[in-house]
């Protein structure tokens, strides 16, 4: 427990009303405000940098020797990147996500793409690396994506890669196995992976670099690839190896029908330079198999793909770059705007937000029906993606938010009505894709096809898009916030299904950010909104729960290590992080408890950590991973977290005091 004793918190809390008495909360908001309006684009957008770990931008470096197409100058930036995110003080490798232990997937990758770049093998960070890589029992033992990477680059035989084969485009819907089954990153990374899996594709290495130092085992000598876990994962090892065998026998016609099919479902799903699924995964993939099929290098489907992959790339200033995973301008900036709604009334801010909303009105899906339209084929588009434009795959969680944001603009500013058409779209949508537990996902509805998380391709456990206790939150405080009468009954079922997944200690697991002080202000702050009675023992529950994580210097804090032990919930080694803060903060005051102790002595430590100067002067900074893309397998660091929460947080408090004192 992370809990405080009475004199520490008396002190904390006298330290705040110091600071407030002499206009500190005042002069904090200001220098938040004017630093995210800075930061805000001429077009009303604002788009932070959204950053992985290491592989992401491993990965890239390898992609560029893949295909034979190696930026020298870049790869050198990445490589410097790569070095300065080893942990040579610890563990030597590299890790899912800030102060984490070493993944070994992660430190293959880095390795490998290192000694690409030219890194002798022999210099002292590669030699650490190597010794943490065989301790962990070497190459052999990386994740699944890892040793498909290394098949390509023959590293190791394709028997050490489970078998997905094109032919997967042919099987019938009612099958166990239908890629309409699993979820839209896993579909759009898959499909064009089985032409590259199928045809045994080989990159091309023009400077013939291998690993065969981080095997324990020499590769074609290894037997013990895959983890032979329950029944139903033992049955569907055995179905992978009857499936080798039967490979050889499928007809050629047959593989290269499959192929086409494969080939006809990704083309029309590229998304221009914003890139297929706007994720760096599925783009990779497709860019590699163009190349494979034999399109040309100035074809112009390959030469845009290749320009959605390049447009993630961060170049910094220090002379390092990387490769971001994707970007979030949906997401950033609706927040950014809902931060500034209290800040401030002058007519800067209040022109940006009117941007904002205009911008944002722009980017919703109104026409193009996505893959969600297999669970709901007469349903109208309405939603918004996360990225810049993603159009098959809007999100349902970005939706709810961008939704309430243009009711309550259009409220404020007395033009009720003026986004109705757009508000009813999109809450049509997402109700259209309720699951049948009363919950949300994030963006198909019902997509728990669970057995399919013990397939040997699904190691990562991420196949799937479940609804989540986050997601439903956001969605309960949309529903809330528009307050249609015609939703009141969804409205319900969310309800019914966020109470059904409170856990004992009263918290709530945060699927989309970390993690459980997450998850637990996105489902309070929804059932607050949606005029659930505060008083009842599961809310209390949730806040006390909230309160015994606070840290002795008033603010909260959580280990991503969360997610593999549940006995971490909601606590940190020994830091609070402003993000955390402020969510723990929110939630608290979304329960009208601002004259709290614990709010008061969180508010003193966002305060306390402002950034005074430099290039960050007006926001708060922490370099922790504070999301995961899939939790235990990868993690993210949104830097718009520590910009735009700490500073709603602190004027929504200043709001709330500020109308209890008149």
């Amino acid at each position: 427990m992370n809990s405080t004793t009475p004199n520490t918190a008396s002190a904390a809390a006298n330290d705040f009303f110091e600071t407030a008495e002499t206009g500190g909360l005042d002069a904090a908001i200001e220098r938040g405000r004017a630093a995210l309006l800075a930061r805000q684009h001429q077009d009303g957008h604002w788009c932070f940098e959204l950053e992985s770990d290491c592989t992401i931008t491993a990965e890239y470096i390898l992609m560029m020797h893949f295909m034979d197409e190696i930026d020298d100058v870049l790869q050198e930036k990445m490589a410097r990147y790569l070095r300065d995110t080893q942990v040579k003080d610890a563990h030597g490798g590299w890790p899912q996500y800030y102060d984490g232990d070493i993944d070994l997937s992660c430190t293959v990758k880095a390795y490998f793409a290192l000694k690409a770049a030219g890194d002798d093998p022999e210099a002292e960070h590669m030699r650490m690396a190597r010794k943490a890589i065989l301790a962990q029992g070497g190459a052999a033992k990386a994740n699944v994506f890892t040793r498909i990477l290394l098949a390509l680059f023959e590293q190791v035989p394709w028997r050490a890669t489970p078998y997905v084969p094109v032919e997967i485009m042919l099987l019938p819907r009612w099958f166990p196995f239908h890629i309409e089954k699993i979820s839209y990153w896993a579909r759009t990374t898959t499909i064009p992976l089985t032409i590259l899996c199928s045809l045994k594709a080989k990159a091309a290495n023009p400077r013939k670099i291998h690993i065969r130092e981080l095997f324990v085992t020499p590769p074609e000598q290894e037997r013990d690839y895959f983890i032979r876990g329950g029944l139903l994962n033992r049955t569907f090892l055995v179905l992978d190896k009857i499936g080798r065998f039967v490979d050889r026998f499928i007809p050629k016609g047959v593989r290269q029908h499959a192929i086409k099919k494969a080939e006809d479902w990704f083309l029309p799903r590229m998304n221009g330079e914003d890139g297929i699924g706007a994720i760096f995964p599925p783009m990779v993939n497709c860019l590699e198999v163009m190349k494979l099929l034999g399109y040309p290098k100035d074809h112009p489907a390959r030469q845009t793909c290749l320009r959605s992959i390049q447009k993630l790339v961060v170049q910094r200033a220090d002379g390092t770059a990387y490769c971001q995973p994707c970007v979030s301008p949906i997401w950033d900036t609706v927040w950014s705007a809902l931060a500034l709604m209290h800040t401030s009334d002058d007519d800067a801010t209040q022109e940006a937000i009117a941007k904002s909303t205009d911008w944002l009105t722009s980017k919703q899906e109104l026409e193009l029906k996505g893959d969600w339209a297999v669970k709901a084929p007469d349903l109208a588009p309405g939603g918004w993606a996360f990225q810049y434009n993603n159009a098959y795959y809007p999100d349902i969680d970005d939706t709810a938010v961008v939704a309430a944001l243009l009711h309550i603009q259009d409220r404020r500013r007395g033009e009720s009505g003026r986004h109705r058409v757009n508000t009813d779209r999109a809450m049509d949508w997402m109700i259209g894709l309720q699951s049948k537990n009363g919950g949300f996902a994030a963006f198909d509805a019902d997509n728990t096809h669970y057995h399919l998380n013990a397939i040997p391709f699904a190691d990562h456990g991420a196949l799937l898009d479940p609804p989540t206790e986050d997601v439903s939150g956001r969605v309960a405080a949309a529903l809330a916030v528009l307050a249609r009468p015609q939703d009141q009954e969804s409205l319900r079922r969310c309800i019914d299904y966020l109470r059904s997944t409170q856990l004992e200690d009263g918290s709530w697991w945060g699927r989309w950010g970390s993690n459980y002080i997450y998850g637990t202000w996105s489902v309070l702050a929804g059932l607050a909104l949606a005029g659930e009675d505060l008083r009842q023992p599961y809310i209390r529950k949730a806040v006390e729960w909230l309160r015994s994580r606070q840290n002795a210097d008033g603010g909260w804090g959580e280990t991503n290590d969360s997610y593999i032990d549940a006995g971490l919930r909601g606590t940190n080694r020994s830091v609070s992080t402003p993000q955390t803060t402020a969510w723990a903060l929110l939630a608290q005051l979304a329960l009208n408890e601002a004259s709290s102790d614990s709010v008061k002595r969180g508010i003193a430590f966002l305060l306390a950590n402002q950034q005074s100067s430099g290039a960050l002067e007006g926001l708060w900074y922490h370099p922790t991973h504070n999301a995961p893309g899939f939790p235990r397998v990868y993690y993210l660091k949104y830097h718009g977290y520590t910009a735009y929460f700490p500073l709603w947080a602190l004027s929504r408090y200043r709001q709330l005091t500020q109308s209890a004192a008149a």
